[in-house]
């Protein structure tokens, strides 16, 4: 690719030259996705579908681009895979307290779309599902003392008496 634009052609002359120059020298044969069909050209154009396609592509987390029922619904789905990993009874039931909280006061708002059937979570269910999920704990260490034979004490030690 040359460096500058000379100053006699349009813009629009000197692109269509370089790239017909870059196929004539066979620099856009064997690209990846050569010859397959751009994908979402049956789509409308939407700025929140790209921005969420690009997230995606790029490895983030879409959650927080959804409304707050979707994402209150992708959390339930979230939370009831992986309530195992939570580290105490408390933790689970503090968890699932919160988030049903968050589902009430969802209902409570006026739905700003379509409505999205969330259900609220059995806290005991979900303690009881926590400790079958569990891996067992380990078995405590028995440690015993080793048998006294025959001790000296300090004192006697020191008087020079032994036990008898």
């Amino acid at each position: 690719m040359s460096g500058r634009k000379p100053a006699g052609s349009s813009f629009e002359d000197w692109v269509e030259r370089q790239v017909r120059e870059a196929t004539e020298r066979g620099e856009f044969d064997h690209l990846p996705g050569a010859g397959a069909p751009l994908p979402g050209l049956d789509r409308a154009f939407s700025a929140d579908r790209w921005a969420a396609d690009k997230a995606r592509r790029e490895g983030f987390d879409v959650t927080g681009m959804l409304p707050p029922a979707l994402a209150l619904r992708r959390e339930r789905e979230v939370l009831l895979r992986d309530v195992h990993q939570l580290v105490s009874e408390r933790a689970v039931r503090d968890v699932v307290t919160d988030f049903n909280d968050r589902v009430r006061e969802q209902y409570r708002r006026p739905a700003d779309g379509p409505l999205v059937v969330i259900a609220l979570l059995d806290v005991e269910a979900l303690v009881a599902e926590w400790h079958r999920r569990r891996p067992p704990a380990p078995a405590p260490a028995t440690t015993q003392a080793p048998p006294v034979r025959g001790v000296r004490r300090w004192w006697r030690r020191i008087r020079g008496s032994h036990p008898q």
